[in-house]
């Protein structure tokens, strides 16, 4: 390693914990903030960090933890570690020194506290150096349950869990967050030093801030005042404030970006939106995925949109749900959509295209202009330009084995209550009679009507009810 280059970053994640009081069979780091696992918020972070390695110390329902943090996709090399017994936090950091190498720093984080920033953990570890101890802390208004930070002027000299401490000792409002770096080489002794000589018997990671002292190393703390960033989820309640304190501060976020929310209270972002200038979005809309939002978009109440483009001047009414899901959904510029439609993976609208009130189109393209305004489905579907497509029509894609793809060219008007079976085209410029089923190609420019025909009886008797 060259003198100029950077200190390698090892991060240590505990993840073993039970979490009795979330009341869930689901181990606690893997309840969902913001739609996203705790435990996935936190390596989020770590791969900001640019970290060399995660190792995630895993002990209560690691059989359900495991297979989310080794599968593919993560954005930086994972080991899973098991403390089996519990014996605290010292004794689960143990279990993860055989994985940790000698040259670098250890950042230990928990893996039920989701919202620490990048930046901060980056001023710690600079604080750090490869050389001191380095904690995150925090003054609360209210610290029961949290260790104290005891300094001796600038100098800290211990944590004091808060069941060992004195009467005086509880006074003190700056406490551990259970953040640290440090550099791997002198952690990794002292916690072969470490005993559980205390109230609850157990082998705590905090006493390697006196071990530390004692060995003449500085430990120094970087105070943050974002209680967000140190919040950490031990029931639902925790879980649903800390969900709202982060939407809260997401909307803010996006507002400072020049988006219109109508009430930033009643907003949910559970991935990431890109949103221009003049963007406005009503009440109650949940944003998933990966959305994108041109100049001067509306989305209307109610909506849940997931992993779309949309863009500029285009309008969503009320109660649209689209989702991408891995195809994608694009809306082109002065589309309207809804009220009460639906995209599906796969649906690609031009400019202009309008899809009304219960229609619902799946992995299907349309053209500039074209239009289906009412009670209609289109899957599987190419249609061209200044189509009208009737309400109650569909194209019938599925033979029960197979998909099958309907073309529909240019200026084609499509009757109520048709039913076009695929595979089949509607030439240009054709018309299709309400009520008709199609189910062979049409010449461009014709009238084709298949349906049966119309019979009256006159003065026919309706049948009467048997007394």
């Amino acid at each position: 390693m060259s003198l100029n280059a950077p200190i390698p970053v090892d991060v240590v994640v505990m993840a073993a914990g039970k979490g009795t009081r979330m009341k869930s069979r689901l181990p606690k780091v893997l309840q969902r903030l913001a739609g996203v696992p705790l435990v996935q918020h936190v390596l989020n972070t770590a791969a900001r960090l640019n970290a060399r390695s995660a190792v995630v110390i895993t002990g209560h329902g690691a059989e359900q933890v495991e297979p989310l943090l080794l599968a593919p996709g993560q954005a930086l090399a994972v080991q899973c570690v098991r403390q089996e017994p519990q014996l605290g936090t010292g004794h689960a950091v143990q279990q993860a020194v055989p994985a940790l190498a000698d040259d670098g720093v250890v950042v230990i984080l928990s893996g039920d506290v989701p919202l620490t920033q990048p930046d901060t953990l980056q001023a710690l570890i600079a604080q750090c150096g490869g050389q001191q101890l380095a904690l995150l802390t925090i003054d609360l208004a209210d610290p029961t349950g949290y260790g104290r930070i005891v300094r001796q002027g600038e100098q800290v000299q211990a944590i004091v869990e808060h069941k060992d401490a004195s009467p005086a000792q509880r006074q003190i409002q700056e406490v551990y967050s259970g953040i640290m770096a440090v550099p791997a080489k002198q952690l990794k002794v002292w916690l072969s030093r470490i005993d559980n000589q205390n109230a609850q018997g157990e082998y705590y990671l905090t006493d390697v801030v006196k071990l530390a002292v004692a060995d003449g190393v500085p430990v120094v703390a970087h105070k943050i005042s974002d209680a967000l960033q140190v919040a950490g989820i031990n029931s639902p309640v925790q879980l649903a404030e800390l969900e709202r304190a982060h939407q809260l501060r997401q909307a803010h976020h996006l507002m400072e970006q020049g988006v219109r929310l109508k009430d930033p209270a009643r907003f949910d972002l559970r991935g990431q939106l890109d949103g221009a200038q003049d963007v406005e979005i009503d009440v109650n809309c949940i944003f998933e995925g990966r959305v994108s939002l041109g100049e001067g978009v509306k989305i209307g109440a109610n909506c849940v949109i997931a992993n779309c483009t949309i863009a500029a001047g285009a309008v969503v009414h009320p109660f649209t749900h689209i989702d991408g899901e891995k195809l994608g959904v694009s809306v082109g510029e002065g589309a309207l959509i809804g009220p009460f439609a639906r995209l599906r993976p796969g649906a690609q609208l031009g400019a202009e295209v309008h899809i009304g009130n219960f229609v619902e189109v799946k992995n299907a393209t349309m053209a500039q202009g074209a239009k289906a305004n009412h009670l209609a489905y289109l899957g599987d579907a190419t249609v061209g330009e200044r189509v009208n497509y009737g309400a109650g029509s569909i194209t019938a894609n599925y033979d029960g084995a197979n998909k099958h793809r309907t073309v529909i060219e240019s200026d084609v008007h499509i009757g109520s209550n048709c039913v076009l079976v695929a595979p089949v085209t509607i030439g240009a410029g054709g018309t299709v009679g309400g009520g008709s089923t199609i189910t062979k190609s049409t010449e461009p420019g014709a009238l084709s009507v298949a349906r049966g025909k119309q019979v009256s009886i006159a003065n026919w008797a309706r049948p009467q009810k048997k007394k």
